[in-house]
């Protein structure tokens, strides 16, 4: 008996000895478990970063292109994909979204963004005036068609489509103004009268955003109070803090830069884009920044309606044109309708570069609101989800 005892009393203990070992090796795979969801979560933070970096590197290492259709594109194009990458990320973090100070930083991130769908409408409104000015130029290029003679009568249909271009540039210049835009129901001369009847009539019929919105306030807004996160809120978010906060910049400077390039009310460019140099993507960010400030600040740019290049185009062709037609006489002489047709090939090569550019722009703009408006209703629902019961 004493040694059956005996030899029950080793089993126990040898049994113990392996619950022990085997729970310390749980324990053991539990912290290497978490170890390695933490290294994950961190790598797809700094991939985040890098990927946000080398699309504005990318961004200002084009000069050539820089506030072309083709570059405001690539610059939307960088955004959607940035949003789409930072939805996925948050959506693999949903525990996290409802916890202090996480909570607080994305809904003050849906906030900004909400801010932004209203930038996306005025721009709409903006690409649609642009392509007012489209059908103004078009006219003039069916009056003075190479194909046939030019005839006194084909040149009074192109003067009086390029006085309405010009006037209608010059109403969108002072419209940048909330003086201007206060102006407007005092009426006009009856130029200006006939041309708000006749082409400006779709302002009343498609503006998105009311007559005493401004796009330089809400700016101002969507940027205010955007400081980087400290060093507790990034611990306390694993690091999340660090991602929103990109994001917002990224959403802050997008729609600088549209109301920068795109005809817009109320216009200002004066938003302080204050970041860390520790954010890789801060650099490049602020060199397109003070690039795009420089060519506002040029002497032929100052009182654009848009930094847009194709607008710039439209404008010093318009400009020359007219000057063209006002010192034609008839008949005319050979060499002046050499002239003219010179004139007519620069107006008909803005006029394609703008055929090409503005649907898909447009295009872009309005995936830009719906994922915003997507993006943030699966916040919304997240949070809700997390405050809520189990």
């Amino acid at each position: 008996m004493p040694a059956t005892t005996d030899s029950s009393a080793a089993a126990s203990f040898t049994n113990i000895g392996r619950s022990i070992l085997s729970l310390r090796r749980d324990q053991v795979h539990s912290i290497e478990g978490m170890n390695m969801q933490h290294h994950d979560a961190d790598t797809e933070l700094e991939s985040f970063q890098k990927r946000v970096t080398d699309r504005f590197l990318d961004l200002s290492s084009s000069s050539d292109e820089l506030l072309t259709l083709s570059w405001v594109q690539k610059l939307l194009q960088s955004f959607l994909i940035s949003q789409d990458e930072f939805r996925q990320i948050l959506f693999r973090n949903k525990s996290q979204l409802h916890k202090p100070p996480m909570d607080r930083l994305i809904a003050d991130y849906f906030e900004r963004s909400v801010k932004a769908l209203d930038v996306c409408n005025a721009i709409r409104d903006g690409i649609e005036q642009i392509r007012q000015w489209q059908k103004l130029i078009e006219i003039v290029l069916i009056a003075l068609d190479n194909k046939k003679l030019i005839g006194e009568g084909h040149f009074r249909r192109a003067k009086k489509a390029m006085v309405d271009l010009a006037i209608s540039m010059l109403d969108e210049k002072e419209s940048g103004s909330a003086l201007a835009n206060r102006n407007r129901s005092f009426g006009r001369n009856n130029v200006r009268d006939n041309l708000h009847k006749s082409l400006g009539h779709f302002r009343s019929l498609s503006w998105s955003v009311s007559r005493s919105w401004s796009a330089a306030r809400q700016l101002q807004a969507i940027g205010n109070n955007l400081n980087a996160p400290r060093s507790h809120e990034i611990m306390a978010t694993n690091g999340l803090a660090n991602l929103v906060f990109t994001m917002s910049y990224v959403l802050l400077f997008v729609m600088w830069a549209l109301v920068a390039a795109i005809p817009c009310q109320d216009r200002g460019l004066q938003v302080h884009f204050s970041m860390s140099r520790q954010f890789s993507w801060a650099a490049p960010m602020l060199m397109l920044h003070e690039r795009i400030m420089e060519e506002s600040k040029k002497r032929d740019r100052r009182n654009a309606s848009g930094l847009l290049r194709e607008i710039y185009q439209i404008e010093k062709s318009t400009r020359l044109m007219n000057e063209l037609l006002d010192s034609a006489q008839f008949p005319i002489t050979e060499e002046k309708e050499g002239e003219v047709r010179q004139r007519v090939q620069e107006l008909s090569m803005v006029f394609e570069s703008i055929k090409g550019g503005l649907d898909p722009l447009e295009g872009q703009v309005r995936e830009v609101f719906h994922k915003i408006v997507r993006s943030r209703t699966e916040g919304l629902d997240s949070l809700g989800k997390g405050n809520g019961p189990d």
